[in-house]
């Protein structure tokens, strides 16, 4: 199967533009200069909170100067990079640092490192140590302090069909160029199986087929199964299961995802098995055989969890099965993050929430589903998230004639060192479940 060529028709289009933030959108034409200032050169209006240091009291930075410091040092995360024996944290500016994490925490944190206040040898390194020892960086007195200095999630970050239908937009409609950028040919934005670790980037698309196939075989996707998928990515699962022999149903709220998969599908001469839709999981329509969806329920929201299974339930015909791929992440942890603004939240994925394998479990079973296979594969995504980091760091020129400016790679940068850093750590997990409705066939 060829690829269809990706041309500019992928980039943000003005009709659909206001759903993306000024943080994340390409500056068409855009030539802000690197600079090694931290800071400079950084268009305030596009990045409000990344260009200036907030405001914030003597004491929070004295207080952020203290703790992180010491974190830092008791880490060996300071220190000459020459005598270092592991990755190495370098503050260019500490002032506007300590500022930031004073004020906003976390969220500080990654504003600093776009800003350039900061910066690292082996960032998925460091952001690792920090996630293995991030139960420690704050002394527990003052852990019950916590809502002084995180900030609530948005209420316009709520999953309403409305809402939904932006936060996807804001992420997966910036351009399938970018995506195409860093990602295999399979263009599948998810954990893939690897037969051995580490890997090369070349073994990735391999890794991506095996994944799918697990899914789809998790599933018995064969001849003549009606399927549908809730979160089309760019097409590849809805490929090799029309490859297959399914009858595939492909929801998206991605009118960027949604144009790219109907090119692909048509190339691979399967348009007569495979129908995309643009649609929200909560208008499925018809019952079918079997129901996969590949960490879709991340971006779905902990207020409209149940609405997610009840869907599913709804959509599985007598004896059909479910298999889903999932980021979890422990309940506390899940708990304090669905209460919290998070970098993510804000640059990143917002309105979405990793759940727990404990809230996978009650949701399902209250919705009358059964999980009767689960295993995980962390160590997986580590591995795909490195070699996506390392393909998107050798490939920025391509990122920056895209028209993105200096900070965007920066984020985006932190994002996957930061994501990776959660599963090496052990904070995150990847799981494959088959659910069912009792009824196995």
């Amino acid at each position: 199967m060829t690829r269809p060529t990706l041309t500019s028709r992928s980039l943000p289009r003005p009709e659909h533009a206001a759903g993306v933030p000024s943080q994340a959108r390409p500056a068409p034409g855009s030539t802000s200069p690197a600079s090694s200032v931290p800071g400079a050169g950084i268009d305030a209006d596009r990045w409000p909170d990344v260009a200036r240091p907030p405001s914030a009291s003597r004491l929070r930075t004295s207080v952020s100067r203290h703790l992180v410091g010491r974190a830092l040092e008791r880490l060996s995360l300071t220190g000459s990079a020459d005598g270092a024996t592991g990755p190495v944290l370098t503050v260019h500016d500490e002032e506007a640092f300590h500022r930031r994490i004073g004020r906003d925490g976390l969220i500080g944190f990654g504003e600093s490192y776009m800003a350039g206040e900061w910066d690292s040898d082996d960032l998925a390194g460091v952001l690792t140590v920090l996630a293995e020892h991030v139960d420690d960086l704050v002394p527990a007195p003052l852990r019950t302090l916590r809502s002084l200095w995180v900030s609530a999630r948005p209420s316009g970050d709520r999953n309403t069909r409305a809402g939904a239908r932006d936060n996807i937009g804001r992420h997966y409609d910036l351009s399938n160029d970018l995506f195409a950028a860093f990602l295999d040919p399979t263009l599948t934005y998810s954990a893939a199986l690897f037969s051995t670790l580490p890997a090369r980037f070349d073994a990735l698309e391999r890794a991506q087929h095996r994944k799918i196939d697990r899914l789809l075989d998790l599933a018995r996707v064969g001849e003549g199964t009606r399927l549908l998928e809730i979160g089309t990515g760019w097409g590849e699962l809805a490929l090799r299961a029309a490859a297959r022999g399914a009858r595939v149903t492909t929801l998206t709220l991605s009118s960027e995802q949604a144009a790219l998969a109907r090119a692909r599908i048509a190339d691979a001469g399967l348009a007569d098995r495979v129908e995309v839709q643009l649609r929200d999981y909560r208008d499925i329509e018809g019952r079918h055989d079997a129901v996969v969806s590949v960490e879709m329920i991340e971006a779905v929201g902990a207020e409209y969890w149940p609405a997610y299974f009840t869907a599913l339930r709804r959509a599985l015909a007598p004896g059909g099965r479910i298999a889903l791929q999932a980021i979890t992440m422990g309940h506390r942890q899940m708990l304090h993050t669905a209460a919290t603004h998070t970098w993510i939240s804000k640059y990143v994925f917002p309105g979405g929430l990793i759940p727990s394998r404990r809230a996978i479990a009650e949701h399902s079973a209250h919705a009358g589903l059964t999980t009767v296979a689960d295993s995980g594969h962390g160590e997986h995504y580590a591995e795909t998230l490195r070699l996506w980091r390392e393909r998107f760091t050798s490939r920025r020129p391509a990122v920056a004639a895209l028209g993105f400016d200096d900070v965007f790679p920066r984020m985006w940068e932190f994002y996957l060192a930061y994501s990776e850093a959660g599963f090496r750590s052990g904070y995150l997990d990847v799981r494959q479940l088959l659910l069912t409705e009792g009824t196995l066939r």
